[in-house]
């Protein structure tokens, strides 16, 4: 057995070999012993030793301990995490690159690096492997790539009917860790969360603008921004942050892996939010008493209406066998979220994404910004189509303007819910262009030619276009903050 065969993953373990071997090496070689004089020490070929110490073979743990013995220093000096000295840093980071597939696409082999490169060259080489990295990262993420990341991950959510129990299951486990009752989560819970991950809360008034949360995992310090102590929900921001340590996600490589990221950081979050344990007695009761209602679901857990929403679509048709649709909508009639297995036919695109896509203006999503009354949800069936719908909603307001939220079923499964008794009712017919993506005929023909609108792009939508590993954060304002910040 190796010291390195319970590594995630066979990089990790290629990374640890290199790590150890220049650790051997600069060991032997500042006691001034030779390859020869070590290999006869621990009764091994010199060449076997010459594997070890340029990370092409993994040394098992006797040999390693016969190895430190012979060096004077312990086994835990030989496997420490860091190496020596800044040479042996650039060479092990080489070495990675190497066997990397940029190195591979450019069709470079690895190359022995011998004592002759100078320091500089391999600053140098490593710099200009970053920079090709990027710049594939940037034009790898392209519009089209991101709308078919989109398609595909929705089709996984609707077979699975977005309901995901790897991710219940972690929920319940950090639940369990720190004894959660059930029933609301409260801050100090989410703080003895934070505990239980090894990471302390620390509210800063200069959080990179364009973060939500900073989490510095060398340190165990979790950073949000002051302004939540007094505005918003705290919570929420500390557990999608914990939620990918939880989660061990890792600096993504395509924009299909960072939106996956994306949507089982939010799953989990309102899995801790809304415990399932707790919330399917709550709603099975509801649909006992034919009085569901998102509204209930939201204050009985002290969440936004857009969490409790998007937990509802993850339980209510495993657990409840009530299938739905859920719509985040922009004020200027833009989809910015959307999700469906109830058969509901939304407008999309010719690669089948609907995030960019303008709401009907006759659904509930764009009627719901011109009702007056913002304290009672609204509610509304809509004939189209496919079948007639009911839907209720509200508007809410962020940065990036108000958007409408939405929670929908079929009609026959309109007799489960409070608010089935509304007289609002719709017809849309988007399928059709007259419905509401061409203007009436009069007003085109007089507005056509005579005029020439400036698009206002809510910025949520153009997060579907990233740049990046992490799209939207600009990274040097980010590390500048992690270096302030760090305890000295």
């Amino acid at each position: 057995m190796t010291i390195i065969e319970d590594a995630v993953d066979e990089g990790e373990a290629e990374a640890d070999a290199l790590t150890i071997g220049r650790r051997i090496r600069q060991l032997r070689t500042s006691r001034g012993m030779t390859l020869d004089e070590l290999a006869e020490a621990v009764d091994r070929a010199p060449s076997q030793l010459s594997m070890i110490e340029t990370g092409k073979r993994e040394p098992k743990l006797t040999l390693l301990r016969a190895i430190a013995r012979t060096l004077g220093t312990t086994l835990d000096a030989l496997l420490e995490s860091e190496p020596l000295d800044e040479r042996a840093t650039l060479e092990i980071s080489l070495e990675r690159a190497m066997k990397g597939q940029t190195f591979s696409a450019l069709g470079i082999a690895p190359f022995r690096i011998g004592k002759a490169i100078p320091d500089d060259a391999l600053r140098a080489m490593l710099a200009l492997q970053g920079e090709i990295e990027r710049l594939r990262d940037e034009r790898a993420a392209t519009p089209e790539e991101a709308r078919r990341a989109n398609v595909a991950l929705r089709r996984l959510m609707r077979t699975q009917n977005n309901y995901f129990p790897e991710l219940e299951v972690q929920a319940r486990r950090i639940l369990d860790a720190v004894d959660h009752p059930g029933g609301p989560l409260t801050q100090r819970t989410a703080s003895d969360i934070a505990a239980h991950l090894g990471f302390t809360l620390h509210y800063v008034p200069d959080l990179p603008q364009t973060t939500r949360s900073v989490a510095d995992i060398k340190n165990g310090r979790l950073y949000l921004s002051s302004r939540l102590t007094s505005k918003g929900d705290p919570r929420t921001a500390v557990l999608q942050a914990l939620s990918s340590r939880i989660l061990g996600h890792r600096e993504p490589t395509s924009y299909d892996e960072f939106l996956r990221q994306r949507v089982e950081t939010n799953y989990l979050t309102g899995a801790l939010l809304i415990p399932e344990a707790h919330a399917v007695p709550f709603l099975e009761d509801a649909k006992a008493d034919r009085a569901i209602s998102i509204e209930d679901l939201r204050d009985g857990y002290s969440v936004s209406y857009e969490t409790a929403a998007h937990r509802f679509t993850n339980l209510a048709t495993v657990h409840l066998g009530i299938p739905v649709h859920f719509l985040k909508v922009h004020e200027s009639g833009t989809i910015t979220k959307a999700y469906e297995n109830d058969d509901v036919n939304f407008p999309t695109d010719r690669l089948g994404a609907i995030e960019g896509q303008m709401c009907c203006r006759k659904w509930t999503s764009r009627v719901v910004f011109d009702v007056d009354d913002h304290f009672n949800p609204y509610y509304q069936y809509t004939d189209t189509g496919n079948g007639t719908y009911w839907c209720t909603a509200r508007v809410e307001n962020s940065s990036e303007g108000a958007h409408s939220v939405s929670v929908g079923v079929r009609f026959d499964d309109t007799k489960w819910f409070l608010g089935r008794d509304t007289t609002n009712r719709g017809v849309s017919k988007h399928s059709v262009e007259v419905c509401c993506r061409r203007a009436p005929a009069e007003l085109e023909s007089a507005w056509r030619e005579n005029s020439w609108p400036n698009v206002r792009t809510p910025r949520t939508l153009l997060a579907t276009l990233p740049t990046g590993s992490f799209p939207g954060v600009d990274t040097t304002d980010l590390y500048e903050f992690l270096e302030a910040h760090a305890p000295r």
